[in-house]
Order: structure tokens, then sequence, then C-alpha cells
């Protein structure tokens, strides 16, 4: 009987463990997923916050009559495109958020060029409301990088413990799947030229 005894009792202690191990490790991914979930909210405020800032930029510069209506149109019309792309917190796979991101860069290189533009405009330049709304759209992005790098750390963080064993053994089980980063724009690698 106590021959009987000895395997049980250490198939009971082993299934114990298991079952502990698998719950933690359930429960860590969950709250990991909600940190990204978070930290992903927070990128999309950001990138909110410049979208409606936009506009009130345009206006501004709109008030110029000779100012060129094809830099105004390249803005409102990426502004539209970077707005209609919505991903949900579930969804952050490398694809979508590489499109997220896409639709996001041309519209920073649709205000990039109009704000290169307006340098020929001296009295747009001098603009209270213009200068306002500039120093607004720089503060706006310095938070969309902080809030990117904050959502990658959180995307790291997670992404190392479900692919560490035996999480990644557990992962699989409960049908956790890696997350994707936001990654630098194509040709950032490359120094702007500056020509005198």
């Amino acid at each position: 009987m106590k021959k009987i005894l000895i395997p049980i009792a250490i198939l009971a202690v082993v299934g114990i463990f298991i079952y502990t191990k698998a719950v933690g490790t359930y429960n860590m991914f969950v709250q990991k997923e909600e940190v990204i979930n978070g930290q992903w909210a927070e990128v999309q405020t950001q990138y909110q916050r410049r979208a409606d800032l936009i506009p009130n930029l345009v206006n501004t510069v709109k008030g110029y009559a000779d100012f060129e209506q094809e830099t105004l149109t390249g803005v409102i019309e990426a502004r539209a495109k970077a707005t209609s792309i919505q991903i949900d917190p579930t969804n952050l796979t490398p694809d979508k958020l590489a499109e997220f991101q896409q639709a996001q860069d041309q519209l920073s290189g649709a205000l990039s060029r109009l704000l290169v533009t307006v340098e020929r405009y001296p009295d747009l330049k001098a603009n209270q409301n213009f200068l306002e709304l500039q120093a607004q759209l720089e503060g706006t992005e310095n938070r969309i990088s902080v809030a990117r790098r904050n959502f990658n750390e959180s995307v790291q963080d997670y992404n190392s413990n479900l692919r560490t064993f035996p999480n990644n053994i557990f992962a699989g089980w409960y049908g956790f799947e890696t997350k994707g980063y936001f990654e630098a724009s194509a040709g950032a690698e490359n120094a702007p030229t500056v020509q005198f």
C-alpha cells in the first residue's frame, strides 16, 4: 500500500506545481497585456491630440490667400488617412502596427512640408496663433515619441516573458502571441541633407 501512495503523492505534488505555474503564468500575461493596452491607449491619445491640432493649424495658414493650396490639401488628406486607421489593442500585430505607422509617417511628412513652406511667408511665421500651434505640435511630437517608447518597452517585457521557457509552453496553451513594435520609419537611418 505504501508503494502506491508514494507515486500518487509525487504525481499530486507535480500536478499542483504545474497547475500553480499555469495559473500564475496566465495571470502574468493578462497583467502584461493590460499594461500594453494602457500604453497603446496613451499612444492613440497623443496621435489624436496631433490630429486635433491640425485643423486649427490649417485654418490659420489658410488666412494667407497666396499660400499653396496643394500643401494644405496634402496635410488634410494625410490627416484623414491617419485617423481612419484604427487598431484594436487585442490585434497589435506587426502588420497592423506597420500600417498604422505608415499612415502616421505620411501625416508627419505632410506636416513637415507645410512647416518648410511656411518659411517663405514671414507674416505667417510671425502670427501669434501660428507660433502657438507650432509649439503645441512640437510638444505633441515629443509626447508621441515618449508614448511610443513606453509602448515598445511594455511590448519588449511581454514578448521576452512570452518567449522564455517554460512560459512559452503555457502561452501556447492559452493562445498568447507576440505583439508588434513601433519601428523607425523607412529612411530614418539616413541623416537629412542641409544645403545653404
